[in-house]
């Protein structure tokens, strides 16, 4: 403590101060689990980020919005597990692996299964990297001892435990869906595959004759081939133009089958005829239809794009072949009526360039709806999941309540492979842990699981699950809060609830705290076609991650979008210096001060009680707010407690025993100055880690770092509602005598007369007790304060609760001068007036100029007359 001036420089440098210290943190093992059984434990998973990149402003406020948790909850005893990993991101990090091969001319046919998996690994290995730097540059208290990845041996166990179970209680089965399909590569291709381009093509307008013969209905299609495989024609049910033919028929073209006319709240009735024919096998928004009304599927197409049985005299023709021929046919027999040029988005095949066909295909599926009814009737719970804002349980329980089978293969080769082998001759399905023993009879499913399918384990997967003995599972789950963007409700957070009802019987997460998405300053989507994104790494380089955690946490309220500011995050980096520099005054005025030696028995100032009591105040305050997840709240009482209490008040008026004669007030400032500092960067501590932690470590402390240190707890006897309210009277005083000298333009160098007329008897015993600070404070070159004071003519006067504040004129301005400048003011004043007045009182300008305009005139007009009546009430008091 003897150096404290020399470990702190002079200015507040982030950079330097963060440098090094989250290593020493880890190296302390400051953030890890410690299985206490003292404490009651407190979980959070981290949602691991995708191994694909690096992380952006969303990931920097998810992740710092647990660490204040967490941070909080190891303060306040709690055996804190936050546990860190990463997701191997199917799709995402698949596409991103083979972008990289075409680059070296490859693709991942050519490296064949196993050695593109061995690339892919050393893909994640170089991203796992770069997403531990930055959660080190972001200060995250995380368990770096129980790091998980989705694909590493104890996760892909998991996966298998959860498949064989579902499967074995027929919860998981196979069925047909509509996939991307390559017919040139004859493949299956995930969304990320297929890519859209601008292709022009027709819309071909067809009338299906309805089976009674009492006329016909109008569709139009860009596909004419699939119509073989029609099974509906669709309409809105509130469709005014259809409503009567919903159950009747048509005979669908060329084919001769009769199909029926359904409806459906999909159908745009204002877009072409308001009719749509429905094609379940070659359309995915079809399928959708065709499940919700039980049509058949008609699937008339090879997997090489060549027409089959099912499209008659078309079977063997490629499906453009037949685009032409079939068009031909319905123009001869009249019901193709009109085709209209029409410019589309066709997808194309990332790899061959081939147009993808939707294409009917046999995948696997979880069957949703005795999963989603066990989630739903946890909601009526007590130990339901508590959704913070809790209008988001509306939106999850919407989605649960019109649940869809979910379908979880993906044509992929990254990820968690089906545990399903097919007989090579029978044809038969096995579905279990290991292959079966016979394996050179069987093939292996070549499908990959959905990258959800594995993260919705994560809570329990990630513990040691499926071994329920394991020491973290019985210790550590369910976990204390999740936190996640609202855009990943439905895919994650709904099946982590119904996953882990189902495996462990318990809610996976007690609360899920919601927050928004990252926006720009001016409200819009971050984006690489915007060029708006902003790299958290980068904001950090400039400003230090205290200022961006600081704005990230209590920038906006839960569930609501925040926008990224960087004056802002200027302002809070002015804070941080702020905070520096009165710490830096306090330890420079603590004259070795060991903690042992802090003590508050002494007697105190009005100042000293108040600061005390205002602390209390703050850390009830900011205990509460944070429990109930309020975190702008929580900035907001910090930073005025910190930057006007703290700072502007308290260290200025500690100045006085500090400089004085008084060896006992100098000792009791020193210890409530280091008492109330070491308080307060406990409270900021899980906002501010790196700063709050340099200071600690140069004030009087015990403990070994203030990761540890205990949360504050607020003490009654250091409260004192007496001292709170002389205070606000002292404030009052000083701040109006400030506004005054501000109003007549006397700087506060300037010694004026001051009298205070106080209320009665027990405010005038306040203001003599503390006169030392109305002097120090109003710089008055005389003081009286009495009960019976009268206010001379000419006076400046203020009101506060309890007292009156005189100053006269005389001495505190030049009266001529002030008369001479107030009639320059009163001039301008007037000459706006005129030239407002001249403009409204022109009939022209009020008869062509837009509304806007001529209101905002006016409200010019009666904003300038005010100004120059109070200028002219001032002349003629200072003329009376």
């Amino acid at each position: 403590m003897e150096n404290n001036e020399l470990t702190m420089p002079t200015k507040y440098d982030p950079q330097a101060i963060e440098q090094g210290r989250y290593d020493w943190w880890i190296n302390g093992k400051f953030f890890e689990a410690k299985d206490d059984q003292t404490k009651e434990p407190y979980t959070i998973v981290i949602p691991p980020p995708n191994v694909t990149g690096k992380l952006h402003l969303g990931h920097a406020w998810d992740t710092t919005l647990q660490d204040i948790l967490t941070r909080m909850k190891r303060m306040q005893g709690y055996d804190v597990l936050w546990l860190p990993g990463m997701d191997h991101a199917g799709i995402a990090t698949q596409a991103k692996v083979e972008q990289k091969l075409r680059e070296e001319g490859k693709s991942r046919y050519d490296l064949g299964r196993e050695k593109f998996l061995e690339e892919a690994w050393k893909w994640k290995e170089d991203y796992a990297g770069f997403i531990r730097e930055q959660w080190s540059k972001l200060g995250l208290g995380l368990d770096y001892s129980r790091e998980r990845f989705t694909l590493d041996e104890g996760l892909s166990k998991a996966v298998r435990e959860v498949f064989v179970s579902l499967y074995n209680k027929g919860l998981i089965y196979r069925g047909e869906y509509i996939i991307n399909w390559d017919p040139a590569t004859k493949t299956a291709l995930s969304d990320i595959e297929v890519i859209y381009k601008d292709v022009q093509g027709a819309f071909y307008h067809m009338k299906y004759p309805l089976a009674d013969g009492s006329g016909h209905i109008e569709i139009a299609t860009t596909r004419p081939e699939t119509m073989l495989g029609d099974t509906a024609v669709a309409v809105h049910p509130e469709d005014e133009r259809y409503k009567h033919l919903i159950g009747k028929t048509v005979i669908l073209p060329i084919v001769g089958r009769e199909i029926p006319i359904v409806g459906d709240d999909y159908v745009d009735m204002e877009f072409g005829s308001g009719a749509v024919k429905i094609t379940p096998a070659h359309d995915p928004n079809d399928f959708e239809i065709g499940n919700r009304h039980n049509l058949e599927r008609v699937l008339v197409m090879n997997e090489d794009g060549t027409m089959n049985d099912l499209a008659g005299q078309y079977k063997g023709m490629d499906r453009f072949d037949c685009r032409k021929q079939i068009v031909k046919d319905l123009q001869e027999q009249g019901v193709l009526f009109k085709i209209e040029e029409h410019m589309h988005s066709v997808g194309h095949s990332e790899r061959s360039g081939a147009v993808v066909e939707p294409y009917l295909s046999t995948q696997w599926f979880v069957k949703m709806q005795p999963l989603a009814d066990e989630a739903i009737a946890l909601q009526a719970k007590e130990e339901k999941v508590h959704f913070v804002p809790d209008r988001f349980e509306k939106t999850y329980l919407h989605w649960m309540e019109n649940i869809r089978d979910w379908c979880i293969s993906r044509q992929l080769w990254w990820g968690h492979r089906i545990p399903a082998w097919y007989h090579k001759e029978t044809g038969e399905v096995f579905v279990g842990h290991e292959a079966p023993a016979d394996i050179e009879n069987w093939e292996q499913d070549t499908d990959v699981l959905d990258t959800w399918f594995s993260s919705a384990l994560w809570p329990f997967s990630t513990m040691g699950w499926p071994d329920t003995e394991a020491a973290d599972f019985k210790r550590y789950y369910p976990t204390g809060a999740l936190v996640t963007g609202y855009d990943i409700i439905f895919f994650w957070v709904s099946r982590m609830i119904f996953q882990g009802l189902e495996f462990t019987g318990e809610r996976p997460f007690k609360d899920v705290l919601i927050h928004g998405l990252v926006r720009d300053s001016e409200g819009r989507k971050m984006s690489k076609s915007l060029g708006n994104g902003v790299d958290p790494m980068e904001v950090i380089d400039k400003y230090g991650a205290d200022s961006l955690r600081y704005f990230l946490s209590t920038g906006s309220s839960p569930g609501q979008d925040l926008r990224f500011s960087v004056e802002k995050v200027e302002s809070i980096w002015n804070f941080a210096n702020k905070i520096w520099n009165a710490s830096r005054f306090a330890l420079m005025n603590m004259d070795g001060l060991t903690y042992e030696e802090i003590d508050l028995s002494g007697e105190m100032s009005v100042a000293d009680k108040w600061i005390l009591t205002r602390l209390n105040e703050t850390i009830e305050t900011v205990t509460k707010l944070a429990d109930r997840y309020e975190f702008g709240e929580v900035g907001r009482v910090l930073y005025n407690f910190i930057w006007d209490d703290f700072c502007d008040w308290y260290i200025e008026m500690a100045k006085l025993p500090l400089y004085g004669e008084d060896e006992a007030a100098k000792k009791t400032t020193r210890s409530i100055l280091a008492y109330v500092l070491d308080n307060t960067m406990r409270l900021l501590h899980p906002f501010m880690p790196f700063i709050t932690e340099e200071i600690w470590q140069n004030l009087p402390h015990s403990g070994e770092t203030i990761v540890t240190a205990k949360w504050p707890e607020v003490r009654p006897e250091l409260s004192d509602e007496k001292a709170a309210s002389d205070m606000k009277l002292l404030v009052d005083i000083i701040r109006s005598v400030r506004n005054i000298r501000a109003e007549v333009n006397t700087p506060m160098s300037k010694q004026v007369k001051l009298t205070i007329k106080a209320k009665d008897e027990a405010v005038l015993s306040v203001l003599e007790y503390n006169r030392a600070y109305v002097e120090r404070f109003c710089n008055p070159e005389e003081l009286t304060i009495s009960v019976d004071a009268i206010a001379p003519d000419k006076a400046m006067t203020a009101v506060v609760t309890g007292a009156e504040l005189i100053l006269p004129l005389e001495g505190l301005i030049n009266i001529e001068e002030e008369i001479a400048r107030l009639q320059k003011e009163w001039d301008k004043w007037n000459s706006e007036v005129e030239r407002v007045q001249k403009k409204l009182g022109n009939e022209r300008f009020i008869s062509k100029a837009p509304q806007k305009v001529v209101d905002e005139e006016r409200a010019k007009e009666q904003d300038y007359l005010e100004k120059r009546a109070a200028v002219e009430a001032r002349m003629k008091e200072l003329k009376q």
